[in-house]
């Protein structure tokens, strides 16, 4: 397990590289937005350009830029949205809307997911496991942000329930805070509620019409019983990794949803630097994503070892 744990980080630090070095590139290759002559901060950032080798060849310029990033963590200055700030500390202010919208959502959606997997499967095949799983497909089709637009003009236009958009400067353990949260939250809990109750749902199927669970029976276990104590222990195999990966994700958000309500988040940041051409803040936001991912499915993959003894990962029997 050590050792294809150690592997796996390995090979994640190599895709890592690979994809900044790719971002980088394609970044660099584009014209630097131009400096307003008249801001004090524009020689400061100018001397910056230079120092980085803007004039250099690209992998020269990449090799500075690591340099940077691993001896004095530095990732540079906005040049655009925050001119003269430093991304780091930027992004740092807008992580915890990001945060708290995602965890949020999560803490409610996986339960009622998990539950509602749960019942379609103990009432397979009947009227209650068509509507649901008919339901999941439908709702997994879907694209977030048309829930998005949906939420705003039922929730918020036509019933006027909730703000259109999050309101900034409030309290975050405050109610009017929650209440302008409450559409993305909902926005992005259709999506986490499908995919766990199709997976629960079809896990706990097969588990429930395996051999293990009619010698169970033939015992003398209850239905009930032998659900709770050996279905449920065996499907949650497979659920509790997808638990861990959407609670890694909670750093990563929704960059559309997040545009769509104006939450000044991580995910409107990357949106607004891509359009604003400030690649410094571009360069953090693809890092940032690309760590959340592939730690994500690293934490998927090693707990699967911890949940079930039974697993070796990168054994070779």
């Amino acid at each position: 397990m050590l050792k294809y744990t150690l592997q796996r980080i390995l090979y994640m630090i190599f895709v890592f590289f690979v994809i900044t070095f790719m971002c980088f590139v394609l970044v660099r290759m584009l014209p630097p937005p131009r400096l307003p002559p008249e801001d004090p901060h524009t020689e400061i950032l100018e001397l910056r350009r230079e120092a980085l080798g803007y004039n250099e060849p690209y992998l020269v310029q990449f090799w500075l830029f690591v340099k940077n990033l691993f001896t004095k963590f530095d990732w540079g200055l906005s040049e655009k949205l925050y001119f003269g700030r430093g991304v780091w500390e930027v992004f740092v202010e807008k992580l915890p809307a990001t945060m708290v919208v995602n965890l949020y959502s999560i803490l409610w959606t996986i339960p009622v997911g998990i539950a509602l997997g749960i019942w379609a499967a103990l009432k397979k095949n009947t009227w209650v496991d068509y509507t649901i799983s008919t339901l999941t497909m439908v709702v997994i089709s879907v694209p977030s942000f048309v829930y998005a637009f949906v939420i705003q003009y039922l929730l918020c236009f036509k019933l006027r329930l909730f703000p259109f958009v999050m309101k900034p400067g409030t309290d975050w353990l405050s109610w009017e805070m929650f209440k302008s949260i409450v559409p993305p939250i909902l926005s992005l809990s259709f999506g986490v509620i499908a995919g766990f109750t199709r997976t629960t749902r079809a896990e706990l199927t097969e588990v429930l019409t395996s051999e293990f669970m009619l010698l169970a029976r033939t015992k003398g276990l209850t239905k009930t019983q032998a659900t709770v104590r050996h279905a449920l222990r065996n499907c949650f195999v497979v659920i509790v990794p997808g638990i861990f990966g959407e609670f890694i994700g909670i750093l990563g958000g929704s960059l559309i949803i997040e545009k769509i309500f104006a939450i000044p988040g991580v995910g409107a940041l990357t949106l607004n630097a891509i359009n604003g051409r400030d690649y410094n803040i571009f360069m953090l936001s693809t890092c940032f994503y690309t760590a959340i991912g592939l730690a994500a499915g690293l934490v998927v993959d090693i707990s699967y070892g911890f949940i079930d003894p039974r697993i070796r990962m990168g054994s070779k029997k």
